[in-house]
């Protein structure tokens, strides 16, 4: 096995999972991420989008503050799921391998990669 340089990776992406019920507890996450992080923020979807098994807003962000963001996602999630995952180039391996689920994960449709 190789190692993998960590320098392949360009920035990435966090996505909180909610549904109608978690709504508002989504919509006051991304309020303070925004107001707190250099970050840029995905559409609103209340829909199933790619890969993912439910509604979910997309928060984009480099390298340079993950050690920063992600202890924040985890301690105020408000009980929702995040899924973090890398983009290094490779989108099937980013989502599959070395994903980081914050909260209970939740099984992705893979299918979308090829």
């Amino acid at each position: 096995m190789t190692d993998k340089d960590a320098d392949r990776i360009t920035g990435y992406h966090a996505h909180v999972y909610f549904d109608a019920g978690t709504r508002e507890a989504a919509r006051a996450i991304r309020e303070a991420v925004e107001a707190r992080f250099p970050v840029v923020m995905g559409r609103w979807h209340e829909k199933t989008v790619g890969p993912h098994p439910c509604w979910s807003y997309q928060i984009a962000f480099a390298p340079e503050i993950f050690a920063e963001i992600l202890p924040w996602l985890a301690l105020n999630r408000r009980g929702l799921t995040v899924f973090v995952h890398p983009e290094s180039g490779d989108d099937l391996a980013d989502h599959r391998d070395h994903a980081i689920w914050l909260g209970p994960s939740e099984t992705l449709d893979l299918s979308i990669f090829g």
